[in-house]
């Protein structure tokens, strides 16, 4: 691959990078504008972000670290 070539593809390929990073900012203050009209109707944003965070989990992970935190908690006396 020449030299000249190789600068086109590299530069392509940082230019999609970019436009991408642009998306995911953009993504981003949606979802950020989301969490905000949830807690303007009343809603827990934190507890929202952690409800979104257990749901990407797999069930038996979830289970697996529910327990873990139940004897923890037990533990601690917090149960």
């Amino acid at each position: 691959m020449s030299e000249v070539v190789a600068a086109d593809e590299l530069r392509l390929l940082i230019e999609r990078i970019e436009r991408l990073e642009e998306e995911k900012k953009g993504i981003a203050d949606d979802i950020r504008d989301v969490y905000s009209e949830a807690k303007s109707r009343g809603y827990d944003a934190k507890i929202m972000r952690q409800i979104v965070r257990l749901r990407k989990m797999e069930a038996h992970d979830r289970q697996e670290m529910e327990a873990i935190l139940d004897t923890y908690k037990a533990a601690l006396g917090l149960a």
